[in-house]
């Protein structure tokens, strides 16, 4: 075995249809957007770059289209896609699909709440999802796909809450995660990981 003895990629779907660059997007199941699409293959291409990345061994997504094609696009006809359930992004309750400016107007004092708690354990999005129970969830997954990440490179695609979720359980950082930004993890000798590249955005598009 050599030090360094499993990578995890981890990407970040594309822009979609929705702009889920400002708008909260859960469960709705959005496409990929054309500029989602460019930002998906110049992924790939830094991959290939920075690693020589051509192929992965094993390909893991969220059930969600706009994961599910950004995956498709990042392994460029490798092994099947793994549809992981556990993936899916947070249930956002009634502040799916609206800017964080519309939340305000609509919902003040969620709003305020949502500000003041969003990242405590105990938070429950307005008939949405619990951030622990959302994060238990997103554990069971990669508890369940753990064994095949432990050697050779595996990719990950899915949604921002989903990574930070895996990325925090495995080596306890916590990425911000823009669209399309990649993350890479390394497993060593000693079955611990590590961060090895954090928010990397260098092939996105200034305004992507």
């Amino acid at each position: 075995m050599t030090a360094d003895a499993g990578r995890l990629i981890l990407v970040r779907h594309g822009e979609t249809v929705g702009n889920s660059r400002i708008r909260y997007y859960g469960r709705t199941d959005l496409a990929l957007a054309a500029s989602g699409r460019a930002q998906m293959a110049a992924a790939r291409a830094a991959l290939l770059a920075r690693f020589n990345l051509a192929r992965f061994d094993r390909v893991f997504s969220s059930p969600l289209e706009r994961a599910r094609e950004s995956a498709r696009i990042v392994a460029g006809g490798g092994p099947s896609i793994i549809a992981v359930p556990e993936f899916a992004e947070v249930d956002f309750g009634d502040f799916e699909g609206l800017t964080a400016e519309e939340i305000a107007r609509r919902f003040p004092a969620e709003f305020a709440r949502w500000n003041r708690d969003r990242l405590a354990e105990d938070y429950i999005y307005p008939n949405g999802e619990n951030r622990r129970a959302f994060r238990l969830r997103v554990e069971r997954g990669l508890d369940r796909i753990g064994s095949a990440l432990a050697e050779g490179t595996s990719l990950i695609v899915a949604h921002r809450g989903v990574i930070r979720v895996i990325s925090d359980r495995l080596t306890g950082v916590r990425p911000e995660i823009a669209l399309g930004s990649i993350q890479v993890l390394r497993r060593g000798n000693d079955g611990g990981w590590r961060a090895e590249l954090v928010d990397f955005e260098a092939h996105l598009a200034p305004d992507g």
